[in-house]
Parts: C-alpha cells; sequence; structure tokens
C-alpha cells in the first residue's frame, strides 16, 4: 500500500466522493444496470463495497417497492449468497452494502488468476448457481449479474452478492422493451400490489432465466479469458442476442486450456441464440455441471456416480407385468429344450440384463466358472443359475413401472420396443456363423445409457429429446429451420455426460469385462469405420448398424429416412458386406419378429426407398408384456 494510501481502518481526510457517512474509494465494477464501490464506514471504521442500481426510483411508492423487494431477499441465509450488512437510501439513492471481507470481486480475483483453469472456473461459477438456484426458489432474482456481484475468499469460497438489485422499471424495460399500457405491470404499486400483480410475476420469471444466461455468460467469460462479444457487462451482451440483436455465442477453439467436448457443449447451451435451447433455470445448469465434474474428477466414474443411489434403490429397470407368473412357468419346462426357456426371459429386458448382471458379477468375484470369458447369452446363464436363479432374479426386481409416472412409463415402453426393434435388425445382419443370442443382446445393451437415463432421469430425457428436435423457421431469428443438436451434445448439455459414458460405467459396475463393454459402445457417427479386427468388432459392428437404421426409420422425418439408410449401407457396407436390399430385408425380418409377440407401443412404420419386394406392416397396438426373444 502507497505511503499516502488511507487505512482500511481510518477515514481519509480527502476521500475520493463522499456519500453520506460514507467515503467511496474505488470503483469496483459497473454496468449498465449497476456499480459497486469500495467504501469506508466512517461510523463504524470498516470497509464495505456498496451496491447501487445505476437508474434511480421515480418516486416514492418505486423506492418503497426497491426497498421491500431488497430486504426480502436479504432474508435468506445460504452459504453462497453474501450476507447483507446494510440496506438504505442516500441522497435519494438505494444501496445494499455487504462486507469486504467477504473477499476479491471476480473481476479483482481475475486480475490475480487471470487464465484459471476450467475445473478452478467451473468450480467457482458452480458455487455462484447453488446461491443463485437457492434464491429463485425463494422468490428472488438478481437481476444483473457481473463479475463485480461475486466474491471469492482466499480459500475459493465463493459469494453471490446483491440479489434484487436493480429498480424493477429498469428491469421491465430490459427485458421487454418499452412495455405498452396494456402490458398490466405497475411500475410504481406498492409492494403488496406489486407482488400480487401478474405481469411483476411475468417479468420475475423471465428475469430469472436471465439470470441463468448472465452465470452462462461469466463462465464463458473464465474458460474463454475474455468477455464474450469483447463486452464485459453481461446485460448489453444479452442485448444483443436473439430476439433484440442477432449475434452468436459459441466458445472458442483457442482458449488457454483445452476445453473438453462435454463442457464445451454446456455452455455454449448456456449462451445459445434460441431461447428455447438454453438452460430455464439454475438447478438444470447445475445438474449438467454436476455430471461434468463428477465425471471429471472421477476419470470416467462420475456417470456411475449419478446412478448408483437410484440403481440401489429402483433396479435398473423394472420387470414386465407378468414377470413373476413367468418364473414360475419356467419351473414346468425344466427339463425341456433351452430355448423353450430362454425365449420367456428375452421378452423381459429387465431380467436378462439382472441376470447377466448377477452371473458376471459373480464371474469376477471368482465365485462362477472362474477362468472363462463373459456370459453373454440367456441360455449360458441358465445352465449356471438354474431355474431356482431366474425366480431369484425375477423378485429382485422392482415392479412395473417403478416410480414412473404414466407418461413415463409410456416413454420407456416405447424406448424398449424401439431397442428391441434393433436388437433383432442386428441378428438379420450378423455375419454367417455368429450366435443370434449373442448379437441380440449386444444391440440391446448398445442402448443401455438411453435406458438408464430414460427411467432414472425422464425429465432430463424430455429435455435431451427437446434438444434434438429441430427449430421451426416460425420460431428461428433468421426464418429458416435450424437443426436440433445430436444425442450425444444434448445429453452433455442436461447430464454433463453422453448416454454412451453412462452405460458403459452401469456395465463396468456390472462386472462385465473389457471387452464386453468395448462391444457394446457403438461406432461414433462422426467417425469412419473401419474393418473388423476382430470377432468383437464385427459383432460391435453389426449391433452398431441396425441400431442406427433403427433410430433413422423412427427418429427421422419421413422425408429424411431414405437418405438416412443409404448413409447408414454406405457407412457399413465394406465391413458388413451389406447393400440396400439387405438392411431393408433385416429391418422387415425385425418388424415381424417384435410384431409376432405384439410391441408395447407401436413403432411408426419405416419410411423407405422403393423396394420391389419389402413393405413392412405397421405394429399392433395390442398390450403385451413386452417383445424381443431371440432367433
Amino acid at each position: 500500500m502507497a505511503a499516502n494510501a488511507p487505512s482500511a481502518t481510518q477515514p481519509n481526510p480527502n476521500p475520493t466522493r463522499a456519500f453520506g457517512r460514507f467515503e467511496l474509494r474505488q470503483l469496483l465494477g459497473k454496468s449498465s444496470a449497476t456499480m459497486a464501490w469500495l467504501a469506508f464506514d466512517t461510523r463504524s471504521a470498516r470497509e464495505l463495497v456498496l451496491h447501487m442500481p445505476r437508474v434511480q426510483p421515480t418516486d416514492a411508492p418505486s423506492l418503497e417497492n426497491w426497498l421491500h423487494e431488497a430486504r426480502m431477499a436479504a432474508r435468506l441465509n445460504h452459504p453462497h449468497l453474501a450476507p447483507v450488512a446494510e440496506i438504505g437510501v442516500q441522497d435519494h439513492r438505494p444501496f445494499l452494502a455487504v462486507e469486504r471481507s467477504l473477499g476479491l470481486t471476480l473481476s479483482e480475483w481475475l486480475k490475480v488468476h487471470p487464465r484459471p483453469p476450467p475445473a478452478e472456473a467451473v468450480a467457482l461459477l458452480y458455487q455462484a448457481l447453488e446461491g443463485l438456484a437457492f434464491a429463485h426458489e425463494a422468490g428472488a432474482v438478481h437481476q444483473d449479474l457481473q463479475l463485480h456481484h461475486l466474491f471469492v475468499d482466499e480459500l475459493g469460497h465463493l459469494r453471490l452478492a446483491a440479489l434484487d438489485i436493480v429498480v424493477e422499471a429498469t428491469l421491465a424495460d430490459t427485458v421487454f422493451g418499452v412495455l405498452p399500457e396494456s402490458a398490466g405491470v405497475a411500475r410504481s404499486n406498492p409492494p403488496l400490489a406489486t407482488v400480487l400483480d401478474p405481469g411483476h410475476l411475468r417479468i420475475r420469471r423471465d428475469a430469472a432465466e436471465r439470470d441463468v444466461l448472465s452465470m452462462g455468460l461469466l463462465l464463458h467469460h473464465l474458460l474463454a479469458g475474455e468477455a464474450a462479444l469483447d463486452e464485459a457487462d453481461t446485460g448489453l451482451v444479452i442485448a444483443r442476442l436473439p430476439p433484440h440483436g442477432r449475434e452468436t455465442i459459441r466458445l472458442p477453439w483457442t482458449t488457454p486450456h483445452p476445453i473438453d467436448e462435454a463442457l464445451r457443449v454446456i455452455v455454449n447451451r448456456a449462451t445459445a441464440r434460441q431461447p428455447r435451447q438454453r438452460y430455464l433455470n439454475a438447478r438444470t445448469l447445475l445438474r449438467a455441471l454436476d455430471g461434468w465434474r463428477e465425471a471429471a474428477a472421477l476419470d470416467g466414474g462420475g456417470p456411475l456416480a449419478l446412478l448408483l443411489d437410484r440403481l440401489g434403490n429402483v433396479g435398473h429397470l423394472p420387470a414386465l407385468p407378468g414377470v413373476g407368473a413367468l418364473a414360475a412357468a419356467l419351473a414346468g419346462l425344466e427339463g425341456e429344450h433351452t430355448t423353450e426357456m430362454t425365449e420367456p426371459i428375452l421378452r423381459d429386458m429387465a431380467l436378462s440384463f439382472e441376470l447377466l448382471r448377477q452371473v458376471n458379477s459373480a464371474q469376477v468375484q471368482g465365485t462362477q466358472v472362474a477362468g472363462n470369458g463373459p456370459v453373454l447369452t440367456i441360455r449360458r446363464t441358465l445352465a449356471l443359475v438354474g431355474v431356482n436363479g431366474v425366480r431369484q432374479a425375477a423378485s429382485a426386481l422392482r415392479a412395473w413401472p417403478g416410480p414412473l409416472n404414466e407418461a413415463g412409463a409410456a416413454s420407456l415402453k416405447q424406448l424398449m420396443d424401439r431397442v428391441r426393434l434393433a436388437g433383432h435388425a442386428a441378428q438379420a445382419l450378423r455375419p454367417p456363423g455368429y450366435d443370434a443370442e449373442v448379437i441380440y443382446l449386444i444391440a440391446l445393451l448398445q442402448n443401455l445409457g438411453r435406458l438408464m437415463i430414460q427411467y432414472h432421469f425422464p425429465q432430463e430425457a424430455a429435455q435431451i429429446a427437446a434438444l434434438m428436435q429441430a427449430v421451426p423457421a416460425s420460431e428461428s431469428d433468421d426464418a429458416r429451420e435450424l437443426p436440433g443438436m445430436n444425442e450425444e451434445s444434448a445429453s452433455y448439455a442436461v447430464l454433463g455426460v453422453d448416454a454412451e459414458s453412462l452405460g458403459a460405467a452401469v456395465a463396468r459396475h456390472w462386472g462385465l469385462s473389457d471387452e464386453v463393454i468395448h462391444m457394446i459402445r457403438r461406432l461414433p457417427a462422426n467417425r469412419p469405420v473401419r474393418s473388423p479386427d476382430g470377432d468383437g468388432d464385427l459383432l460391435r459392428m453389426a449391433a452398431s448398424a441396425a441400431n442406427d437404421a433403427v433410430d433413422a426409420i423412427t427418429q427421422l422425418p419421413a422425408a429424411r429416412v431414405a437418405a438416412a439408410l443409404n448413409a447408414v449401407v454406405q457407412r457399413y457396407s465394406r465391413g458388413l458386406g451389406i447393400n440396400l436390399r439387405d438392411l431393408n430385408d433385416a429391418l422387415h425380418a425385425a418388424r415381424v419378429a417384435l410384431q409376432s409377440h405384439a410391441a408395447t407401443v407401436p413403432i411408426p412404420p419405416a419410411q423407405l426407398p422403393p423396394h420391389d419386394s419389402v413393405r413392412l406392416p405397421t405394429l399392433s397396438n395390442s398390450p403385451s408384456a413386452g417383445a424381443g426373444a431371440a432367433a
């Protein structure tokens, strides 16, 4: 400190600026809506940080409304919200004070740590999001999240300050532009009338979404090493995004530190052009960052950590209705041909997976078939555990539909039917000499992550599906249809981890070997398909081709199906030796096999290229306990 600098505990005889009893010593930060001053309180002989709105309330009722909102927000108590030392008015200007001992503002901290590693940057903003989510759920908003509202102490503990700092009329102008009288926003009502005003509630809901967008911009700033659009004021940046502006904000590829794809997708979603693609509340962004942090901290074990508690409570999947009767019926078939017993088991995906889990876990522990390869057929599983083992496995399963509501159960059934369809298609595409049951189960397990998300995280599954939908031209800011995210990016954006990694983590938890985990990872869509190096690669390839084809016929608009199936053939023709007729025949055979067991939810008929002999029938709507027995 310079010799003539004032002490933190002594008044300055020549203050920079007087503000009542406060000496304003340094402007710590300002935006178009707020400013933060380092101040010395001559009455208590301590340093404070004063936060003030740049625009003063226009009249006494507006000032009273500001004080009401600020005092209500100041009552909140959370480890990542800065305690409020004082709320007051000086020279007709309201202010909110916090202790300087909370630490440096984030803008000051960045001068000392100009390029924080991604993990450190995320850890800081994660704390801010925890405080923000708590505030939003209590009915408070921030309205102008900036670097000068975040305080970091020497231990890296962060606190968010200055909730409800903006004068509400200014906020309304910022969010909606100039509001007409019919908008119903009471700009100078007393507090009670304002709280009951529907226009007020709408403003605060949109302000909460704006807070989350601002947090995404701050995270972008920390990771990119510079502010988005070269503008540190998040409010001015937001004004340049649709619907008011036409700017696009994405993390640059040249960042101070490498940023993995999962984190890049999360940050880019947080600042997306289209409001419908952004995080609409702080908890969803927190959940995505939490998944990324767990995965990064545990080197791939993070996805499993998200599921461990739920796997223990509700199992991996619920058993279809009638599983108890199935186990009893198998006792009457004991001694019959193995196929007679395996087919009904394969119709229940949860039971099939539970048997594979049990026998492979036991194998890894050395209690069964030590030294042998992984168990990947129900036939071999039956030989190891017998009918009594099947009965025990069935009794360990949660009854359908587990904790899901009616809509969630319908979505899970529909996904299961799609997965079974892929399993049957994989059987038809398998090269000669390969076991039909093995390829069927591999194709199913390639969807393990999808199934886990749909069952354990149904709300997040709905978010992922929404992000994958194209933005219609009517909703696009430049009047053209915009493609949705691919499934991997959408999973990153919602959960912080992709479905493939989640499925592999669960498979590893079950005890499946690295060889099997390699086979149940679908071939990445953005990489070329090479000639298989062995049996495992060939099985993986055939199952991936089947899953890609089923995704095309069940998820794409009819006009795009033909081109997508042609792309599947071109991608896999060399490795599998297939043509378009082979693929059509495989899909036809898969539909017949699935229809023979009356799928629980009808799958849309495939819109295939013209084919002389192949016509795919529409599946029946009749309910059933399931479908999918191996051929």
